[in-house]
């Protein structure tokens, strides 16, 4: 495991999930200039050149190369999976950070695309930078064998998308120099400053902060034959149907 620390922060506060199951949202983005690919049929804007606030950091970039380092300690890091079938609503929830953030310039996206992507990680990179310029980010490849063979049958098909599974290896996935990061959903659009979740303080003997929700309806999650199988069913017979939602954590 890399410096990576597990401190889980979800925040209500903060965002607007508008999906219940996560890994389901996807949204339009308003168009006028037209960028595609044929693996993404949609249009999209270029965006406007958010620039920082008075008082905000200056990131480390230099002449060479005018995009700061993931390792630049006054970055505020938010990773993100990316793929041509939720692009809308990746491309939504980036937009919505830059546009409340008092310091968009120090906002890094490590972006997780799957390796057998109808579009490659090299056509997304294009895509993305064509509508937000002046964007730092970086795209990192997601071995889907990774987790293939540890997908259970018994899931729903809209769980078998190993990207799905791409956040709980952002530890190994992301720059070692990345200590802490804020992992945000792809159905994710963010109402207030970004710094304000990141500026939150976990001390070490915390391991997570999450609103509890028993009100979870798991017949969504899982297939029928799973359901009617007495010896699969009887797992969550005597179980409160509880979780939090990993669509936003910070860690």
């Amino acid at each position: 495991m890399l410096p990576l620390r597990l401190t889980i922060v979800v925040s209500s506060l903060f965002f607007c999930c508008l999906f219940q199951p996560f890994c389901l949202g996807i949204r339009s983005f308003p168009t006028t200039t037209e960028t595609t690919t044929v693996a993404n049929p949609f249009h999209f804007s270029e965006a406007p050149d958010y620039r920082n606030g008075a008082g905000c950091p200056i990131p480390e970039n230099n002449i060479k190369n005018p995009f700061p380092s993931s390792c630049d300690p006054s970055l505020v890091h938010i990773a993100m999976t990316l793929d041509s079938g939720y692009l809308r609503g990746s491309i939504a929830a980036v937009h919505s950070v830059l546009r409340h953030s008092s310091c968009p310039e120090n906002v890094f996206f490590h972006f997780i695309s799957a390796e057998f992507d109808p579009a490659s990680p090299r056509v997304l990179t294009r895509l993305v930078r064509s509508i937000f310029p002046s964007l730092n980010f970086k795209v990192y490849i997601f071995r889907e064998d990774t987790v293939i063979n540890l997908i259970s049958s018994s899931i729903r098909l809209a769980l078998e998308n190993p990207l799905n599974y791409a956040r709980n290896y952002l530890g190994d996935i992301l720059d070692s120099c990345v200590e802490r990061v804020i992992y945000l959903d792809s159905d994710i659009v963010v109402v207030d400053d970004i710094f304000k979740l990141w500026s939150v303080k976990m001390g070490s003997e915390k391991v997570i902060g999450a609103p509890e929700y028993c009100h979870a309806n798991f017949t969504k999650y899982f297939t029928d034959e799973f359901w009617v199988d007495p010896l699969l069913s009887k797992v969550f017979r005597t179980r409160k149907p509880c979780y939090f939602n990993t669509g936003v954590m910070f860690l």
